[in-house]
């Protein structure tokens, strides 16, 4: 893949990366930062892509590890009550749906962030996080029954 197919190929995906990773960190200055990471990691790794087809599930999952990076990053240098706090105060993050999916265990988050909110499908998220697709199906059923249950216990006086 040439530089200017790779370059129109993140800008059509570029979105996608970022509500993703907004999502995952909470902070939109460290999403942009995380996206942009990503596809610069990328742009050096472009010689390792060994099947063009699969350049956004590979993006994905170098997006996910710069994620990851970023929040063990923060781990060390803040501790967890400070990470809660460093998501601003925009009215998105108050919402009890974003608290919910910010509880789930990490691998029941990063299929529910994946699947309905960066809006891949079942095969493309096992892709992009290198698991069964069955696998996929059984963390969804349970990061679902996890949010009905929660939610539903906050909707209760």
């Amino acid at each position: 893949m040439d530089p200017e197919t790779f370059a129109a190929r993140t800008e059509a995906v570029k979105a996608r990366l970022y509500r993703m990773a907004y999502l995952y960190l909470g902070s939109e200055a460290d999403a942009l930062e995380a996206v942009d990471e990503a596809v610069y990691q990328a742009l050096r790794a472009l010689k390792k892509l060994r099947q063009p087809e699969f350049f956004e599930t590979w993006l994905t999952r170098i997006l996910i590890n710069e994620c990851h990076r970023e929040l063990r990053r923060r781990k060390r240098l803040v501790g967890e009550e400070a990470l809660r706090s460093c998501a601003g105060p925009d009215a998105y993050d108050a919402l009890p749906l974003r608290e919910a999916v910010l509880r789930l265990p990490e691998e029941l988050r990063l299929v529910v962030i994946l699947r309905f909110f960066a809006g891949y499908t079942q095969a493309e998220t096992a892709a992009a996080l290198e698991i069964p697709q069955g696998t996929v199906a059984t963390r969804q059923r349970r990061a679902l029954a996890l949010l009905r249950l929660e939610l539903g216990e906050e909707e209760q006086p």
